[in-house]
């Protein structure tokens, strides 16, 4: 069993390959936060049970082909995984890119935008060698960080996250009118230094 991970150009033919990977979820844990002194004396985030699990698939809002009609995508970069030739896995970079604010208006960094693993082959270290290629990726462009949105639903990711060293970096509980229950999480990873 051998992983190969490599740059592919971002068409919408890669982006439909992109898109047969399943990036649903169980969402069975959340990260609920609690406000500390009325937020004065901080945020408190703690892992708690879900009584009824449910299933969260973010492509059946934002699928990756519609991208390109979104954002221009000119400076975007997808990585895909393969896994004995079959597609295992990928991440799509942002970078460079006017009205996506979430690298917060920094020309210095770079945005993870989607990583997804095939469900058979999470937990076996593909997700973590996409990480690693996002990275590179984003360093090659002069980017000084790396920035990752993901929600307290999703408490996997933000494990995942924490493990590669990346840092809690903002919390927005008003980022979904329309899912009340849903928190914004943004990580950042500095890309100066080892990692």
């Amino acid at each position: 069993m051998s992983v190969d991970i490599r740059e592919e150009a971002l068409t919408l033919t890669a982006l439909e390959g992109h898109a047969a990977i399943p990036i649903a979820f169980v969402v069975d844990r959340i990260l609920t936060v609690t406000l500390i002194d009325d937020g004065l004396g901080g945020m408190l985030l703690t892992e708690t049970v879900v009584d009824d699990p449910y299933v969260k698939d973010y492509d059946v809002t934002d699928e990756p082909a519609s991208w390109p009609d979104r954002f221009d995508t000119s400076n975007w970069g997808l990585v895909c995984a393969r896994q004995d030739g079959a597609r295992a896995g990928g991440a799509v970079i942002a970078f460079d890119t006017p009205g996506l604010g979430m690298a917060r208006a920094r020309n210095n960094a770079a945005v993870l935008w989607d990583i997804r693993v095939s469900p058979g082959e999470r937990r076996a270290g593909i997700g973590s060698a996409l990480f690693r290629t996002a990275l590179n990726w984003a360093r090659a462009r002069g980017c000084e960080w790396l920035a990752i949105e993901t929600q307290n639903v999703n408490a996997a990711a933000c494990h995942f996250y924490q493990k590669m060293g990346c840092t809690l970096g903002a919390i927005d509980r008003f980022a979904y009118p329309g899912l009340p229950g849903e928190v914004q999480l943004l990580w950042w990873k500095a890309l100066a230094g080892d990692y």
